[in-house]
């Protein structure tokens, strides 16, 4: 249970009253304060993006030459068309009004509009991150809270199996997958995202699996541990002295209250998967972002490279504002513990 929880005065009186007459007021002024923060990040994130460029060994010109050797109108073309006389400044203003309207540039090795090759991969890569979030959430809270609510033999090695997924490399874990379900039983394709629908769902098993595959393992255990806790409290313990159903008391109880930390920290395990999928998709192939941020790396193709990065952090940070918020909404004491301590 978070700081704020714990230390939150317990509203009484005229504190009572005030919490009732104007909750709305307080959510919606929690809601702002979180979406000006998410601005501000936002902001800072396309600052190191747009400045990873500039930081790099030599100049923006070389990588944008590839280091060859060009005629001076050749130069001077290139200079015009990235704005490399204007000012550091004026160039990143320039660049995030384009962003704010779509425009990410033109890509380098595709002659291309940055936003049209990103966004003809941005569907593999979104379907991949949903189907691991979703197999995370159900195995790991659902192994979890059976771990945490029978303890015994299936608690210990549902924790030790736990414990060794945890410590598996992902990609490890995707090349395993590969040689059995792939290659050895041949149940699932090798490589490849497949074509539209159902079949890009089938395509998508083992690299779902295998970017959430550590994530399960955190979860679970994180689940265990707060039924656990919730089980040994005081108020769960009375409950039960008093006569009340083991069901009803692990209901009303120990679930309502396990359920916040636990899904705080999921939430922020299912936005770490977006890391994740860049391995992933490597390894199977898939020719989703990650794949491709790969590559325009290796070849230097900056546009492409800060567009992605910068999708790639802006949704991370949209999600945990988002989880924010929800946390919130689940527990209001949150923001008035805060405003009231």
């Amino acid at each position: 249970m978070s700081d704020a929880i714990m230390s939150a005065p317990v509203p009484s009186g005229q504190a009572q009253a005030k919490v009732k007459r104007r909750p709305g007021g307080a959510m919606a002024r929690f809601v702002a304060v979180r979406v000006a923060g998410l601005v501000a990040t936002l902001f800072i994130a396309s600052l190191v993006v747009f400045g990873a460029l500039y930081a790099a060994p030599g100049s923006p010109l070389t990588y944008l030459t590839h280091g060859r050797t060009m005629s001076p109108e050749a130069v001077a073309e290139i200079k015009a068309e990235y704005h490399l006389d204007d000012s550091i400044w004026q160039q990143y203003l320039r660049w995030l009004g384009d962003v704010v309207h779509g425009d990410f540039g033109t890509s380098i090795i595709y002659n291309q509009p940055v936003s049209t090759l990103v966004g003809g991969r941005a569907s593999v890569t979104t379907l991949l991150v949903l189907m691991a979030a979703a197999i995370v959430l159900v195995l790991g809270l659902a192994i979890g809270t059976m771990a945490g609510l029978r303890p015994g033999w299936f608690s210990r090695s549902a924790m030790a199996a736990a414990t060794g997924v945890m410590a598996v490399p992902t990609f490890v874990g995707a090349v395993v997958l590969i040689v059995v379900f792939a290659v050895q039983l041949e149940w699932f394709p090798v490589f490849g995202a497949g074509g539209s629908g159902l079949d890009a769902v089938y395509h998508m098993v083992l690299p779902s699996l295998a970017l959430a595959l550590a994530s399960v393992a955190f979860v679970a255990r994180l689940a265990q541990t707060a039924v656990r806790a919730e089980l040994s409290a005081d108020h769960v313990q009375t409950a039960i002295s008093r006569g009340l159903p083991r069901r009803t008391v692990v209901r009303r109880h120990v679930m309502r209250n396990a359920a916040m930390p636990v899904l705080t920290v999921a939430g922020l395990t299912v936005a770490g998967l977006i890391a994740g999928s860049v391995v992933v998709e490597q390894v199977f192939q898939l020719g989703g972002l990650g794949q491709f941020l790969v590559s325009s790396v290796q070849q230097k193709d900056f546009p492409v490279v800060q567009a992605i990065c910068l999708v790639y952090v802006a949704a991370f940070i949209v999600l945990n504002t988002l989880i924010d918020i929800a946390y919130t909404l689940l527990d209001p004491r949150v923001s008035i513990g805060k405003k009231d301590s």
